[in-house]
């Protein structure tokens, strides 16, 4: 026994001294080729808050309360945090893989021999038997790193499904809240229709106007009903998609909504930085496409390193029993070995290809992350365009809505004195109707430009913050 220690100490030595011999793969973090400035205009107007939890800040509890809702039963988040849970079991594996293995043996047999001169035996063993593959050229060490890269990237994940959630659910409340704008308006409007309808009927009763002129209101009023309805089932579906995604009882739902505030554009704005790379850093699916080029760089090393020797060294100690006659024989045992070297001579070219095929998805993973730059690029972008074009057409969506009420409160008054035609003030009403549906329309793309914009710059996920599980009760 006083030979085990130095014979261990001697094969752990010449492991340490041969794991050095690391085999590496291409470069691990590749140039994203982002622009070096934003080609729109910045947002300028507005508070500037963090991204994290933004639409908390908006003024409408409902809000924030419908995001939280359906971020708790998102079967999207439930898949990424079932792909962190999955990613970290392959990196513990992985890991594992780098150290010694250990088991317990029991062992008992019983043998006879043929001549009865000799006694029947019973031999017995209790041992600790350990094995260990010494990772030499770093094969092991490049299926831990590829894996735990793709932990990292399963992790942001989790975090772009939760903005993703926030997103769909903040755009799926704001198109109910504008629904219900233009509810509104068909509502007036039929109102509106019916009353000149009914009028009409009096007046061609009383044989003051053509019965054509009276069945054109009444027309009129048909549609604007029909109108109504429409948007009346449209707001229906609405309600129904925010009960699909907030799992919130509709009875429960629509009492809410009745109960809060309608307001339709977001009150608070978003700082966006001013370099793309300090904006496209808080991206989690960028960051995910980047730690695939991560790991498929270190697979590319696994792979080469598959095509250099390979050392093992097992080894066991233990205590042994034998009878045999009457008579019992106990004793330590140990052993160290065998020492074995794996040199790889020929595999008719399977090595190879598996490090050509390693190659072609490393210069796969890297032309998909240029491409996730590209497309966050391309979003920002998009999101700062529609948003500037909205913050201008507001003011002359506004304009026009106040002229048109004013012309067509002007025809009325002119039609109901006889001094317009019923064809002039149908004329009206439709610009009219026309003006206040292009209002409500163009608040609403200024919402989703804000929602567009939270999305498109992560959403307040930081990348030097990878602490953060699926059972964290994170705000965004």
């Amino acid at each position: 026994m006083r030979y085990l220690p130095r014979a261990a100490a001697t094969a752990l030595a010449v492991a340490m001294a041969l794991s050095a011999c690391a085999v590496s793969g291409p470069a691990p973090q590749v140039d994203a080729q982002q622009p070096p400035q934003w080609q729109a205009p910045l947002p300028h107007q507005g508070s500037i808050n963090q991204l994290s939890g933004w639409w908390r800040s908006q003024g409408d509890p409902l809000l924030a309360r419908l995001v939280d809702a359906a971020q708790a039963v998102s079967p999207t988040i439930a898949s990424a945090r079932t792909r962190i849970a999955s990613a970290r079991e392959q990196r513990v594996a992985a890991g594992a893989a780098l150290a010694p293995s250990l088991d317990a043996i029991v062992t008992s047999s019983r043998t006879s021999q043929q001549s009865t001169s000799l006694p029947v035996n019973t031999t017995s063993q209790a041992l600790l038997q350990a094995s260990w593959e010494i990772d030499v050229f770093g094969a092991n060490r490049a299926v831990r790193d590829a894996a735990q890269a793709r932990l990292e990237g399963a992790q942001a994940g989790w975090h772009d499904a939760r903005v993703s959630v926030a997103a769909e659910t903040a755009n799926t409340y704001y198109d109910l809240r504008a629904c219900e704008r233009l509810l509104d308006v068909a509502r007036q409007d039929a109102a509106s229709r019916a009353d000149t309808a009914r009028l009409t009927e009096l007046t061609a009763k009383a044989g003051f106007q053509a019965p054509a002129d009276a069945a054109l209101s009444r027309a009129s009023a048909a549609d604007a009903a029909n109108r109504e309805l429409a948007q009346r089932a449209q707001c229906d579906v609405d309600v129904k998609a925010l009960v699909a995604l907030t799992a919130i009882a509709e009875p429960e739902l629509r009492s809410s909504l009745a109960a809060a505030a309608s307001d339709l554009t977001p009150a608070q704005g978003i700082a966006i930085d001013s370099l793309p790379a300090q904006t496209l850093a808080q991206r989690p699916d960028v960051f995910t496409a980047e730690r695939e080029v991560a790991a498929s760089s270190f697979e590319v090393g696994g792979a080469r390193a598959q095509r250099y020797p390979r050392l093992s060294i097992a080894g066991s100690i233990g205590r042994g029993q034998i009878r045999a006659g009457g008579e019992s024989v106990t004793a330590n045992t140990w052993n160290i070995g065998p020492v074995q070297v794996s040199l790889p001579l020929f595999d008719a070219g399977r090595r190879r290809a598996s490090v050509e095929a390693a190659q072609e998805r490393y210069e796969a993973a890297v032309t998909t992350y240029r491409g996730s730059v590209r497309q966050a690029v391309r979003e920002v972008e998009e999101a700062l365009v529609n948003l500037q074009s909205t913050d201008l057409r507001t003011v002359q969506a506004q304009t026009a809505l106040e002229g048109y009420r004013a012309a067509f409160t002007a025809v009325d008054d002119r039609y109901r004195n006889g001094m317009a035609t019923l064809f002039e003030l149908e004329d009206a009403r439709r610009t009219r109707l026309a003006a206040e549906n292009a209002m409500v329309a163009v608040q609403r793309e200024r919402s989703a430009a804000w929602i567009a914009l939270y999305r498109a710059a992560g959403g307040g996920w930081n990348r030097n913050d990878l602490t953060a599980t699926a059972s964290t009760s994170a705000s965004n």
